[in-house]
């Protein structure tokens, strides 16, 4: 099975942008719903976007009108371009795949408990 890989992270000053990648994920997935979630320290992952098959988006309420996700299907990467980041979104980011049958929302809920490879890590200082 194969496996997404995340990659772009790094440390950046709270206000700065950083814009994470997923590839590659395998071409079979291009109707899935892919997205991304988050682990911090000490608590659960949360699913924090994602695009459904058909192009639509659904974004945690933390992350709306900061991040933005993408998909290029040529390429079988993801992308997330993450704006205004916070010390609170410090930690690490793992994309992952869920079926394609789920609706934008429905994936984010599950993206969390899907198909997901090695994360990376973001760092965010005051």
């Amino acid at each position: 099975q194969v496996q997404p890989v995340a990659s772009g992270g790094g440390s950046v000053q709270a206000g700065g942008s950083l814009k994470l990648s997923c590839s590659p994920f395998d071409k079979n997935w291009n109707n899935f719903c892919m997205g991304w979630f988050h682990q911090a320290p000490g608590a659960e992952r949360e699913g924090l976007v994602v695009i459904a098959g058909d192009g639509s988006t659904a974004y945690a309420d933390s992350v709306k009108g900061r991040f933005t996700i993408s998909r290029d299907n040529a390429r079988i990467t993801l992308y997330w371009e993450m704006n205004q980041l916070k010390p609170e979104d410090a930690g690490p980011y793992y994309c992952s795949a869920a079926p394609p049958s789920l609706t934008a929302t429905q994936c984010l809920a599950v993206i969390r408990t899907g198909a997901w490879g090695r994360g990376t890590q973001v760092t965010v200082s005051s």
